[in-house]
């Protein structure tokens, strides 16, 4: 039988050699080279004319901010949320009401995916959906700012509720 003294020197034994073979395996590349080290190897930096930089920004670009700027939103409620659960004077009542919009919002995100999805499947458009309460924002990227399209948008969504909720669709070409 083994006891505790011989379980942790296994334990112990074993992440040492598992460390060990990562070490040996790993490439002689990445032990040569440092943030100084990379810094200093590369060329001057020569200045550029900044009338000659050109930026360009993409729709997926303006979509991938949308999503950051909500994401970077709902981390911060996140994180003041599971602080309230982990808080040991804070009531049962406080905690369940956390947990409570904890899940809601796990719930709201799985639901703008799936309208995403929809939408992205539907009409073949890249799209943000934000779900706000009541409120439905989709914002799609089209060079074709149609009424007939967003009057469509805006039935398929509500199709995803059995409340009345209101739709909004913006453009961004």
């Amino acid at each position: 039988m083994i006891n505790k003294q011989n379980l942790w020197f296994l334990t112990l034994f074993s992440l040492i050699l598992v460390l060990s073979v990562y070490y040996i395996t790993m490439p002689s590349e990445l032990l040569l080279t440092t943030p100084e080290s990379s810094q200093t190897e590369e060329e001057p930096n020569t200045t550029t004319d900044p009338s000659d930089v050109t930026t360009s920004i993409t729709e997926s670009d303006i979509l991938v901010a949308m999503r950051v700027d909500l994401d970077d939103e709902r981390t911060t409620i996140r994180e003041t949320l599971q602080e309230v659960l982990t808080d040991t004077e804070a009531s049962t009542e406080d905690k369940n009401n956390a947990y409570e919009q904890l899940k809601q919002m796990d719930e709201v995100r799985a639901k703008e995916a799936e309208i995403e999805k929809k939408l992205k499947d539907t009409y073949s458009l890249e799209n943000f959906v934000q779900i706000d309460g009541n409120q439905v924002t989709v914002v799609l990227i089209s060079s074709d700012h149609n009424n007939q399209l967003a009057n469509k948008i805006m039935r398929s969504v509500q199709e995803n509720f059995t409340d009345k909720v209101y739709v909004t669709v913006k453009f961004e070409a």
